[in-house]
C-alpha cells in the first residue's frame, strides 16, 4: 500500500518542546503506512535528526515573511516529496494557514484547521468571554501593552503572586515587581506585546487533550494531572485521571464554538471548581502520552481529514504515568550541513 505523505511542523523537541515529534511518533505507530516530512525553522531542531519518526525534513521561512514566501516554499517541498497533508502545530503559524486555507486547498494540500473566528475566541485576550459561554471560572486577567502598563496592573488590579504570559508562548509565576519586569521584558523581546497578566490560582493543574469535529462534537480526549513541570511550565511527569467536570467542559467548548481540529484545555482545580487558564488551538507536546494509553488522536485526525469521520470513543485508562527524560542523538555532521546550505536533508 502506498504510504500517506504527511508534512508537519513543531519539530523543536527541546526543553520547550513543540508537538511535531510526538505527532510523528503517533502516526508512525498507528499501523497505517505513512511517510513523515518534518518542517522546521531551525537547523538545530531535534526532529530533523530523529529518523525513527521523521523520514525527511526541510527548513521553512518564518510565518512573518508572509504568505507568498511561505507558499512558494511549501510548493517546492510538495513537488519534491509529494506530501498531501499538512499538520501545522505551532500557534504562531496558524493565523497564516487559516487565512489562506482556500489557497492550500487549491494547491492540493489537505488540513484540519479551525476558522479565524474560532481561533480568536480562545485567544488569551478573549477567553473571559468564552469561559462565561461554556460555563466555567476564569482567573482575573489583564493585558499590558508596555512595561509601564505592567506597573499599573500589578498589584493595583492583580495581586502577587501573578502569572506573566506571552500572547503565544511562555508563562512565568512572579512574586514581585522585579521578577515581573524581568520576565515581561524577556517575553516581549522574543514575542512582542501584548503581555497577559493573570491572577495565580492555587491548586493542581489539570489538562485535557481533545479533537473537535467542527459540528459541535468531541471526538476523543484524555485528561491528565501534572505532577512536576519544567521552569517553563511544561509537563515533566503526569498521570491520567478521569475528571468528568473537565470532560463536560470540553464537550461544552466543542458545542459552543463548533471547534474543528485538535485542542488542549489547561486548567487549575481550586476549591472544587475548575479555572480555565488557556485553550491551545493544537495538540500539546504531550500528545504521545494519549497515544501510548490507547487514544491515538493524531491518527483520528488523519481519519477525519480522509473520511470526514473518526473513532469517537471517549474512554481511556486512568492512573497511567508519564515520565519524560532527556536523551542524546548522535549523527553525521553532513545532515546539519545540508540543512544550513540546502534547507533540507534526507532527500531520497
Amino acid at each position: 500500500m502506498k504510504p500517506l505523505v504527511i508534512a508537519l511542523s513543531g519539530i523543536n523537541a527541546t526543553d520547550n518542546p513543540g508537538p511535531g515529534v510526538a505527532i510523528a511518533r503517533s502516526l508512525k505507530e498507528s499501523g497505517r503506512p505513512v511517510r513523515i516530512i518534518g518542517l522546521g525553522y531551525d537547523a538545530n531542531d531535534p526532529g530533523h535528526y530523529l529518523k525513527s519518526w521523521i523520514d525527511q525534513s526541510y527548513l521553512l521561512p518564518y510565518p512573518s515573511k508572509g504568505w507568498k514566501v511561505v507558499s512558494e516554499r511549501l510548493q517546492t517541498i510538495r513537488q519534491e516529496t509529494g506530501f498531501e497533508f499538512l499538520l501545522p502545530n505551532l500557534d504562531v503559524e496558524l493565523p497564516l494557514y487559516i487565512k489562506y486555507a482556500n489557497e492550500l486547498k487549491i494547491m492540493g494540500i489537505r488540513c484540519l484547521l479551525p476558522t479565524q473566528e474560532q481561533f480568536d475566541l480562545r485567544s488569551k485576550a478573549n477567553l473571559a468571554v468564552l469561559t462565561d459561554a461554556i460555563g466555567c471560572q476564569y482567573p482575573k486577567t489583564e493585558c499590558a501593552y508596555s512595561i509601564d502598563e505592567l506597573y499599573k496592573i500589578i498589584p493595583e488590579k492583580i495581586d502577587f503572586p501573578a502569572v506573566v504570559k506571552g500572547n503565544y508562548y511562555k508563562a512565568y509565576k512572579v512574586y514581585n515587581h522585579s521578577s515581573a519586569v524581568e520576565k515581561a521584558t524577556e517575553i516581549a523581546a522574543e514575542w512582542g506585546f501584548p503581555l497577559v497578566i493573570q491572577k495565580y490560582i492555587e491548586g493542581p493543574e489539570i489538562n485535557l487533550i481533545g479533537l473537535g469535529d467542527g459540528q459541535g462534537e468531541l471526538c476523543g480526549c484524555v485528561c491528565i494531572k501534572k505532577q512536576t513541570k519544567t521552569d517553563l511550565g511544561k509537563v515533566w511527569t503526569a498521570v491520567t485521571i478521569r475528571d468528568e467536570q473537565l470532560i463536560e467542559l470540553a464537550k461544552s467548548f466543542c458545542k459552543t464554538t463548533k471547534w474543528r481540529g485538535p485542542f488542549e484545555l489547561e486548567a487549575m482545580r481550586h476549591q472544587q471548581q475548575i479555572y480555565l487558564i488557556e485553550i491551545n488551538p493544537r495538540f500539546p507536546a504531550w500528545v504521545y502520552f494519549a497515544t501510548a494509553v490507547g487514544v491515538n488522536l493524531p491518527d483520528r485526525m488523519l481519519d477525519f481529514i480522509l473520511t470526514g469521520d473518526c473513532n469517537r470513543d471517549l474512554s481511556y485508562p486512568v492512573s497511567k504515568h508519564l515520565i519524560r527524560f532527556t536523551q542524546e542523538c548522535v549523527g553525521d555532521w553532513d545532515l546539519f550541513h545540508d540543512l544550513i546550505t540546502l534547507g533540507q536533508q534526507g532527500a531520497s
